[in-house]
């Protein structure tokens, strides 16, 4: 048995590996699509364009526009005088905020009377209208909270069009401390995850690929007429992509480790293990692919099917606990979202087994009931 399996992985791996091109399919796209992800795939909002409109034109408007600019955070483009070219700004896309500090702005400070400072978002883009917004707010707080440190007893109302911060009434200093991914940098979050999405893009399809193209060039016959035992035939066609997809994990590791300092606090050979249980859902989905698929074409369009609403529910760009309820629950028969929970807690926090046992718990149960629903079908289809 073992002998006619090494045959098999053999002529698998020979088959494989021997174009040049191939080699370069199998380990190259995994590489480039992780440095893709990490500088393109990125939340963060470190440099909003914003457009200043000061009606009140006094020493005390003029030392707000100099902490927005001061913050590193924003740059005043332009400096709009009317409300059409405000209109104006926001359409073309020239700035993604206006901050309007209303006419009479030092006086009302000075006399202690409640005064604003409009900040107009362009909300095209949720995530940045929220990012731009809380960080405007900040600044506004921060200007509210130095001038009650004085001698005044003001309230500097801050307005944007989702929320409203009132600066007089926070008496209590809360200082944050971030764990986990202290510079909150986004490409720490979908790093780490890109490798639990092209581990399933590449031995999904690879696969479903392998065994459709025996029956495309009519070798599946030859095959069934040998001593060679369906289960002899599944392991020999599965294994060479599972060590293709944990080779795949290697490479992506020491990107993420190398070119972007993502850190890797748990480990790897934890990690490693993890991979082999959710390359067990994700081989036994490339193998039921394959008994339903009779050429290439469908099998790579079957396994777009699979993997694109595993990639939607994963959690993996998308929060779960945002999307509707109903969804949420579907999510729970999602592989995906448990390997992808592993990785980041490996990589980010650091915890091992007794953290992420039962994710590993539902991979392997997955795992073997798509392993052993697909076992069950190629069996019969060779039959």
């Amino acid at each position: 048995m073992w002998e006619r399996i090494r045959v098999i992985l053999r002529k698998e791996f020979i088959q494989a590996l021997r174009d040049p091109r191939m080699r370069v399919l199998l380990f190259l796209p995994p590489v480039i699509q992780s440095i893709v992800f990490g500088f393109a795939v990125n939340l963060d909002v470190d440099h909003a364009r914003i457009a200043w409109m000061d009606m009140d034109r006094t020493p005390v408007s003029r030392d707000l526009r100099t902490r927005f600019e001061g913050s590193g955070r924003f740059e005043v483009v332009a400096l709009p005088s009317t409300e059409e070219e405000v209109q104006s700004l926001l359409d073309r896309g020239q700035a993604q905020a206006v901050v309007r500090v209303l006419p009479d702005f030092e006086r009302d400070i000075r006399r202690g009377r409640p005064t604003g400072v409009q900040v107009l978002i362009d909300g095209t883009n949720s995530n940045t209208a929220s990012l731009v917004s809380s960080y405007a707010g900040q600044i506004v707080a921060a200007f509210s909270a130095d001038v009650l440190a004085g001698r005044q007893n003001v309230r500097i109302l801050a307005r944007s069009p989702g929320a409203a911060v009132n600066a007089s009434v926070v008496q209590v200093d809360a200082r944050s401390r971030v764990w986990f991914n202290p510079d909150l940098l986004s490409r720490n979050y979908f790093v780490p995850g890109v490798i639990a999405n092209i581990i399933m893009m590449v031995t999904l399809m690879l696969t479903a690929l392998a065994i459709v193209r025996e029956k495309e060039i009519g070798t599946m016959e030859q095959l069934m007429v040998t001593p060679v035992r369906p289960v002899e035939l599944m392991l020999g066609k599965t294994l060479p992509f599972a060590v293709v997809g944990l080779v795949d994990v290697v490479l992506i590791t020491v990107v993420a480790l190398v070119i972007f300092h993502i850190p890797l606090h748990g480990s790897f050979l934890f990690l490693l293990a993890c991979a082999v249980l959710f390359l067990m859902t994700t081989l036994g989905a490339g193998l039921l692919l394959s008994t339903i698929s009779q050429t290439q074409q469908q099998a790579m369009m079957a396994s777009f099917f699979f993997s694109t609403p595993a990639f939607m529910l994963s959690g993996f760009a998308f929060p779960i606990r945002n999307m509707p309820v109903a969804v949420q629950y579907l999510t729970y028969l999602n592989p995906l979202r448990y390997f992808i929970e592993i990785v980041r807690g490996i990589f980010l926090k650091g915890v091992g087994f007794s953290v992420l046992w039962p994710q590993m718990a539902c991979l392997a149960v997955y795992g073997v009931a798509v392993l052993g629903l697909s076992v069950v079908r190629f069996h019969k289809r060779l039959d």
